[in-house]
């Protein structure tokens, strides 16, 4: 018996197109088995999309409740704790969004593809966003202040807490009820005084210039009582490190300068609440003028006494009707044309209108 030719049976290799076009169809058919309807795949993949978006909610809160103690033991500061956990839920709505595009048929090669062509197109916009978190990193790991600190802009004199600390920006909650937001770029480029860096304890200084004739050792004593009288300001007890100084805690008035008009002193006392400098200083001068008026001591200002004595010499002084007194010998002056001088008027004539 004879057979004809075999030929073998070749099956049609799929494009990609078609091959991913299949598996997307069969995985709608498969969901839409389930349901007495179909499902279109767009919204099967919208429904995709929303439980990843979900699983990537739950996963990082539990993430950061089961990280979040840990963290902070670790790092023992809440800037870089925040930091830490912040980064955390940065990765997995990361993972997240990449898992999302992959549903929609976006391969991990084609999104790094498009996003260095969009990172060459917009690189001048992102450059001073990208500087600010390269500053923010500085800044993390510089320590200028911490978050709770209270912190004194130098230039423009506002003082606050620091809310906040990002790699873009320092959040600082003023002393006036209002939010500065600061970029990191720039806070690094400021003069920033920390109230609170190891020791919230501040010294603040008082120019208190008194008479010659004041009783000086008395005025310094009633000057440094009436700084004890402040609630928030240190009476006594150890000195207080500064460094590799110390510095005496107790309120102490000082003879700065034999100035021109009186004697400086100069007082220095310390406060434990940074924040209420302004209201302590204030009570302290009100205290200050309270106790030495009370006493013989005279706060000194700018003023001028003149002391004439024998030696002083002799000036000669005259008086002199107008401009006649200085030429008496040439007689009563002339009106002329020319002349500035009015002519003599007598004193009972009525003025001309």
């Amino acid at each position: 018996m004879r057979f004809g030719p075999v030929w073998p049976l070749q099956t049609p290799t799929a494009t990609p197109t078609e091959t991913a076009t299949e598996v997307a169809t069969e995985v709608a058919t498969d969901i839409g088995g389930l349901l007495p309807f179909e499902i279109p795949m767009w919204a099967a993949n919208i429904g995709r999309s929303l439980v990843v978006i979900a699983l990537a909610i739950v996963v990082s809160r539990v993430l950061i409740r089961l990280l979040g103690r840990r963290v902070a033991r670790q790092f023992r500061r809440p800037s870089l704790t925040r930091t830490a956990l912040r980064s955390i839920r940065a990765g997995v709505y990361i993972f997240a969004l990449l898992t999302i595009l992959n549903i929609y048929g976006l391969q991990l090669g084609d999104i790094a593809l498009s996003v260095t062509v969009f990172t060459a197109v917009v690189g001048v916009v992102l450059a001073p966003i990208f500087g600010s978190l390269i500053s923010g990193i500085f800044l993390l790991a510089d320590q200028p202040y911490e978050i709770g600190d209270m912190i004194e802009l130098v230039d423009s004199g506002q003082r606050g807490f620091v809310e906040d600390i990002t790699l873009r920006h320092t959040k600082v909650f003023t002393l006036d009820n209002t939010f500065l937001v600061i970029p990191n770029g720039e806070m690094r480029q400021r003069d920033v005084v920390n109230y609170s860096a190891e020791d919230s304890r501040t010294r603040l200084s008082l120019d208190v210039l008194v008479t010659y004739e004041s009783d000086i050792p008395a005025a310094r004593s009633l000057i440094e009582d009436a700084a004890r009288e402040v609630d928030n300001v240190i009476a006594g007890g150890p000195n207080i490190r500064v460094g590799a100084a110390r510095y005496p805690s107790a309120p102490t008035a000082y003879i700065n300068n034999f100035a021109d008009h009186g004697v400086l002193l100069t007082l220095r006392y310390w406060v434990t609440e940074p924040y209420k400098l302004l209201t302590a200083r204030s009570k302290v001068q009100t205290n200050v003028w309270r106790r030495l008026d009370d006493a013989d001591v005279e706060i000194a200002y700018p003023h001028s006494h003149l002391y004439f004595d024998d030696t002083s010499g002799e000036m000669n002084v005259s008086l002199s009707d107008g401009v006649g007194g200085l030429n008496a010998a040439e007689g009563p002056p002339t009106a002329s044309g020319n002349s500035p001088v009015p002519p003599r008027q007598d004193p009972e004539d009525p003025a001309d209108e």
